[in-house]
């Protein structure tokens, strides 16, 4: 077969899956992902083989993270965080701690109780809000998805009357994270409100939930893993929607007016 092609491709794996067997061996096969973050090559690979890896982060710094995308013995839902130092990777054993060490209380920050797998852990989600320049605002995300960030904007105008359309949107999760999680949008909403009423929130405070189109607010998994991971770091309260814990930690919210109303402060 041509080198590169899928029949190679697939012939040699067979081999090397095949040796692995035989000498009870593990083998690692180490690939690269294309600019759009997905695994290169064929997915006929994918398929062959019981594990893949995928491992993620800022080039420049910050966190790494391993993600499972398939296992066929054991959970995709979990994942495990990594720092690079002088000494190589080491692993973080409170990155909740760790991502929030240098956070400064201003306006535009929040600190989002996400979800790692099945990990929970407290980030900060930052937004910057300013007059654009150019006919077309910009709009801006680094470890969230711009798509998501848009529709988040679009809701958040027409919801709250906030006036956007004539500002660049910048959204920034510190850490080098990237976030798939749902229960990110009300951080996200806060943070941009946040940002552009030059208000912030309480001392203490982490929120999560996901926003739909109506602007309500709704209810997000593992809800109690995440307050759990709040409390254990200082924190004092939770703006989340409505869960069912009684918990006087927890300050339930319906829709992001509301919490917007109630939560911001000068």
């Amino acid at each position: 077969s041509a080198p590169g092609t899928v029949s190679q491709i697939t012939n040699a794996s067979n081999v090397i899956i095949q040796a692995a067997k035989q000498s009870g061996t593990a083998v690692v096969l180490v690939g690269h992902v294309t600019k759009e973050g997905s695994i290169a090559g064929p997915k006929v690979l994918e398929h062959l083989v019981d594990v893949v890896l995928q491992f993620e982060g800022d080039r420049y710094g910050g966190f790494k993270v391993v993600r499972a995308i398939k296992n066929r013995y054991g959970s995709t839902n979990e994942a495990a965080i990594f720092a690079m130092g002088e000494h190589g990777l080491t692993v973080v054993e409170n990155p909740s701690a760790a991502l929030l060490a240098e956070r400064q209380n201003a306006d535009g920050s929040v600190v989002l109780a996400t979800l790692e797998g099945n990990r929970p852990i407290l980030v900060e989600i930052q937004a910057l809000v300013n007059p654009t320049h150019f006919g077309y605002p910009k709009r801006t995300a680094s470890g969230f998805d711009l798509n998501r960030l848009n529709l988040l904007i679009a809701v958040l105008e027409r919801r709250t009357k906030l006036q956007l359309s004539d500002k660049d949107i910048y959204i920034n999760v510190v850490g080098g994270l990237k976030l798939a999680d749902r229960a990110a949008d009300l951080a996200v909403v806060m943070a941009i409100a946040s940002a552009a009423a030059g208000r912030r929130l309480d001392d203490g405070v982490v929120v999560f939930g996901e926003v739909g189109l109506g602007g309500e607010v709704r209810s997000a998994q593992a809800a109690e893993r995440r307050i759990a991971e709040a409390q254990k770091l200082g924190f004092t309260k939770a703006i989340a929607p409505h869960s069912g814990l009684k918990t006087p930690f927890v300050h339930d919210v319906r829709d992001i007016r509301s919490a917007l109303i109630t939560y911001l402060k000068t």
